[in-house]
């Protein structure tokens, strides 16, 4: 009788077992927990992700984008010609206790510029208030670890394309936070010239003011008269009244010999207040309309253009003379026209043509 083979129990852990342990193809010691090719994959998927933030990161600073801390040594607050002639302590103070309180919310514009010999860096655009409340308060700290909560300021690295736009910045941003005197919107127009940055007056007027009204923009120019005559002599000049401003420029257009007389009165009075200051020039001004005449004298007579003979004149044709520099005069005889232009055609000069006319 052939004999029965006995069965073995099944192997209950076969399922669970590990698996043998293969060679692999890259020799001892490789790691066999991913595939090679997906490694290499992911790294290169990194590279370029870092890539294209590099890349985003700069442009980003090249187009003034990026916020950044610079530490206040670095920036020069002179950089630029400031508009602002006085500062309002007790604003400064608010600005202050804000800075205090919540830190630093708007940054200011900066232009990069060759390092100095004081080793600045930065040249300050717009932002003055803010730069110089933190000074103060880094300045007024009373230790290293409540210092260095002011060492910095956030600030806009911008590249402006020409000093005209640096410019424009600081006045744009001075207009739409704190309102500028008349006086201190002419001074900068005055001091750009003075740089070179504009060429004539009237560029200065629409390049720096070019979103004001064209009555604002003849008000500045007339002030502009005030800037050039008195600004060496004027102690408080950003507290002349937009009235005062304009009664003195024109006066100066009647008859520039009071200028001189200006200088005289405010150099014997006592100027120790704004208000004193003011009572000076509004004296002065009240005196001289009431003396003044219009000085003409022979060679003025003689030597003042004249306007040719209009006999003939064809159908709309404008004759132009020029009356003096900066002032042209257009007239249409068949159109009984007459027209002013020039850099020097300003309220003032409006005014006095106004009173010539009344008093013909």
């Amino acid at each position: 009788m052939a004999k029965r083979k006995r069965l073995t129990p099944a192997q209950t852990d076969y399922l669970s077992a590990p698996a043998p342990e293969t060679k692999s193809a890259l020799g001892p010691g490789a790691a066999t927990s991913s595939v090679p090719i997906a490694q290499v994959a992911g790294d290169a998927s990194t590279q370029a992700a870092l890539s294209d933030l590099v890349n985003v990161m700069e442009t980003a600073r090249a187009k003034g984008l990026m916020i950044e801390e610079v530490p206040l040594e670095l920036i020069d607050a002179g950089h630029l010609v400031r508009d602002r002639l006085v500062q309002d302590e007790d604003e400064l103070d608010a600005l202050m206790s804000s800075l205090r309180a919540r830190g630093q919310q708007t940054p200011i514009e900066l232009v990069e510029m060759d390092t100095d010999p004081a080793g600045r860096r930065f040249g300050l655009v717009s932002g003055w208030r803010r730069l110089t409340a933190l000074k103060r308060l880094y300045d007024a700290a009373s230790d290293p670890e409540s210092a260095a909560d002011f060492a910095t300021v956030k600030a806009l690295v911008i590249r402006p394309e020409s000093a005209q736009d640096a410019y424009v910045a600081m006045v744009e941003e001075n207009e739409i936070r704190v309102n500028l005197s008349f006086y201190e919107r002419a001074r900068i127009a005055v001091r750009a010239m003075k740089e070179g940055v504009y060429p004539t007056q009237r560029a200065a007027l629409q390049g720096l003011f070019g979103n004001a009204t064209r009555s604002k923009r003849s008000k500045i120019g007339t002030f502009i008269t005030v800037v050039e005559a008195l600004d060496a002599v004027l102690w408080f000049p950003a507290s002349i009244s937009e009235k005062l401003g304009l009664a003195v420029a024109r006066e100066i257009v009647r008859d520039p010999g009071f200028v001189d007389d200006l200088k005289s009165h405010l150099k014997a009075g006592n100027r120790d207040t704004a208000g004193a200051e003011m009572r000076i020039l509004a004296a002065a001004v009240q005196a001289h309309q009431k003396t003044a005449e219009p000085p003409v004298s022979e060679p003025d007579v003689i030597d003042r253009p004249r306007i040719r003979d209009t006999h003939g004149a064809a159908a709309g044709e404008r004759i132009n003379t020029q009356i003096a520099p900066g002032l042209n005069m257009a007239y249409t005889p068949d159109r009984n026209r007459i027209e002013l232009v020039g850099d020097n055609v300003t309220e003032a000069l409006m005014e006095a043509l106004q009173d010539w006319l009344r008093n013909r």
